[in-house]
């Protein structure tokens, strides 16, 4: 298999950083939940988002291949003097089957150890 670094994308070409993930699963139900955390959006920057393709979902590629997730939600969490100031986006999703939560987490771990992320429990 060939080598190839770990990447998140919103947009085709716009490699995003991820800040953090949350890992939960719902009582209830056993659903996994995924929370991805990200500081800034190279997507937002320079309207990167009205020059690019939109994948209308989050792309997650790594030497296996490529993950496609639809987030259940994305939110922008804004702060500052001014209360305009981008502090963070969420970009949630579920993961329902065994076999694709065990190859999330396959890209996970390829992914923190690419850019330097280790794994903590709260």
């Amino acid at each position: 298999m060939e080598t190839i670094t770990p990447s998140i994308q919103f947009f085709a070409g716009l490699f995003e950083d991820l800040s953090n993930v949350s890992l939960r699963r719902e009582v209830r139900t056993g659903k996994r939940i995924v929370l991805m955390i990200f500081n800034q959006l190279q997507a937002l920057q320079g309207l990167n988002s009205f020059t690019k393709p939109s994948l209308n979902s989050l792309l997650l590629t790594d030497e296996e291949g490529e993950i496609n997730v639809t987030p259940s939600s994305t939110r922008f969490i804004f702060g500052g003097d001014e209360g305009d100031e981008l502090m963070r986006v969420e970009c949630k999703f579920e993961i329902e089957q065994d076999d694709h939560w065990e190859r999330f987490m396959r890209f996970m771990h390829r992914y923190a150890e690419a850019n330097g992320m280790e794994y903590g429990e709260r």
